[in-house]
């Protein structure tokens, strides 16, 4: 297999996005993100919307066993279960999307674990990006996305608790943990221009 892979996990406003999007230009591959969600759904037989309430999210019917347990109601468990199979379809339709993409082409992956659906990928460099909150509280509010600093670390700190519930319920891995990746980058230390360079040298150096 000549094709090879890039995925990349990342905090909440450490920028793995546009690290992704530099990466994918610099090296002439292709780039997926949100594009993953139309396959996906395209595949699972529901609409783009559904799928993207349930993007890199906690499974649904996990809120339904626990009302159920804690005695609120039986449909609570029925929805549960029928919960359970939409995030399942979902979560498979996502994967094999993924999986097609990386036989067919050269590619940066951002999110979705993808690192770990491609776990037996011969040619696939799985990155992880942080920074420290003040960062990427910055990152986050100049791209327009909060008003204040305490609206941005709330977000923060949400985004990346859904993102780690996501990836630990459907991984054996923990999300964020440097053993999980080959590379681990924290993008407050070096222009992200620079981050792209390392990285494509590292990639070269891999895949000569």
């Amino acid at each position: 297999m000549k094709n090879f892979v890039i995925t990349i996990g990342r905090q909440f406003g450490s920028g793995g996005r546009e690290l992704g999007q530099l990466l994918a230009a610099k090296l002439g591959i292709a780039y997926y993100d949100k594009q993953l969600l139309c396959k996906a759904a395209e595949q699972a037989g529901v609409s783009t919307d559904f799928v993207e309430r349930s993007d890199e999210r906690f499974p649904s019917f996990l809120g339904g066993f626990f009302s159920f347990n804690h005695g609120y109601s039986a449909i609570a468990c029925y929805q549960g279960v029928s919960s359970a199979i939409s995030d399942e379809n979902i979560y498979k339709a996502q994967s094999d999307a993924i999986k097609t993409i990386a036989e067919r082409e050269s590619c940066v992956i951002v999110g979705r674990s993808a690192d770990y659906v491609l776990r037996d990928h011969p040619r696939c460099i799985n990155i992880f990006v942080h920074a420290p909150i003040e960062a990427r509280i910055e990152r986050i509010m100049k791209r327009g996305d909060c008003s204040s600093a305490h609206e941005a670390r709330s977000r923060a700190e949400k985004t990346n608790k859904l993102r780690a519930h996501y990836y630990n319920f459907y991984t054996p891995k923990t999300w964020g943990d440097a053993a999980s990746y080959d590379l681990s980058i924290d993008s407050s230390l070096m222009p992200m221009n620079d981050i792209v360079e390392v990285i494509a040298e590292y990639v070269k150096r891999r895949f000569s």
